[in-house]
């Protein structure tokens, strides 16, 4: 079975993603990336048409969907693996994926388990676009220098990857509990992220997530250290002491105990707090957009475009991550807002 894609409204499209898709047809890979056999034309409308792989399944985001209260860490950890060497893989061939989110990421059960496979590479934007200035994509999963108009790296799909990371961790979209506005654009520029509760996850898996979705491009992992980790975790948790001495030529065994100790408690939190995909969907009320859609609009202009700081401010109230009460630190999270409102005002005046 092949499956084809229509490029809408691409009678025009330009030589530049002609050349694109051709550069992100990898053949022969090791890991899951979507295949891509080759282009047609639709003969009425002259647009053009993307032969690809054939996946019977859906996306990420429906699998988590569906099996969140029963995908325990195992596969979670196996899942991750997998999308983290498809990631290193394009990245070993000098490509960035773009729009590196878990609608773009799909899945497939088979008899032994299932397959995954990394899918639109490059294809986020308009075909027949020329301007490189134009942004696109899924604004939660968006680095904040891309956002700052600064140049799309690989840097910028690894932190992309740490939003996937925290999907499949929590089960929730990044950023579900509010608007997808210019504030939450501000709001990410200047280093707010997700919450994520100490108990959802291992303390070594939040710890690498975090350094994926770190504001400085040069403090995050590559996809090869994160592949690594993740298959370190994965090990960890599923071997025997003895089984994993073997495979991983690792002497120092407490490091071993540690990893599969936090897993472990963060595999018995999953069964005792099982959540129904009805309270981990976005709220009602809120306008939250998982579909990559061209950003510009919402992009801050020097991060001085805000005319109402209050809903900045409540913003990162909503994520603001409660900091350790040491050496007289703020123990709670309205002092730390009222003091970023207080200095909003400041550079207002």
């Amino acid at each position: 079975k092949i499956a084809l894609k229509c490029l809408n409204n691409s009678q025009n499209i330009s030589n530049k993603f002609l050349n694109e898709i051709k550069a992100y047809s990898l053949e022969g890979t090791d890991w899951s990336i979507l295949a891509t056999y080759g282009m047609s034309q639709v003969p009425d409308t002259k647009d053009y048409v993307m032969v690809l792989q054939y996946v019977e399944g859906g996306t990420l985001k429906d699998c988590i969907n569906m099996n969140f209260e029963t995908l325990p860490w195992e596969e979670k950890l196996e899942m991750l693996a997998i999308i983290a060497g498809g990631l290193e893989e394009i990245h070993q061939n000098q490509l960035v994926h773009r729009d590196f989110h878990v609608c773009n990421i799909l899945y497939e059960a088979n008899i032994m388990g299932f397959n995954i496979y990394i899918s639109d590479m490059g294809l986020c934007g308009e075909v027949d676009n020329e301007d490189e200035t134009k942004i696109y994509g899924v604004l939660p999963y968006v680095a904040p220098e891309v956002l700052n108009e600064k140049p799309y790296t690989r840097a910028a799909d690894i932190y992309s990857f740490g939003m996937v990371m925290y999907f499949v961790a929590t089960g929730r979209q990044p950023f579900a509990d509010c608007d997808h506005d210019k504030n939450l654009a501000f709001s990410i520029c200047n280093g707010t992220r997700p919450v994520i509760y100490e108990s959802e996850a291992s303390k070594c898996y939040i710890d690498l997530m975090k350094k994926c979705w770190d504001s400085n491009p040069d403090n995050r992992p590559s996809a090869n250290e994160i592949r690594e980790l993740i298959e370190l975790y994965q090990h960890s948790y599923t071997m025997d002491a003895l089984t994993f001495k073997r495979i991983r030529s690792i002497k120092k065994e407490q490091q071993h105990y540690e990893i599969r100790s936090q897993f472990k408690e963060a595999e018995e939190y999953r069964k005792k707090n099982l959540l129904t995909f009805e309270s981990r969907k976005s709220i009602n009320n809120v306008k939250a957009d998982y579909t990559s859609q061209l950003l510009n609009p919402l992009v801050p202009d020097n991060n001085n475009e805000f005319s109402d700081n209050n809903a900045v401010g409540d913003l990162f109230l909503k994520h603001v991550e409660h900091p350790k009460n040491n050496n007289n630190e703020f123990s709670d999270d309205i002092a730390v807002g009222e003091m970023l409102l207080q200095h909003m005002m400041q550079t207002d005046s």
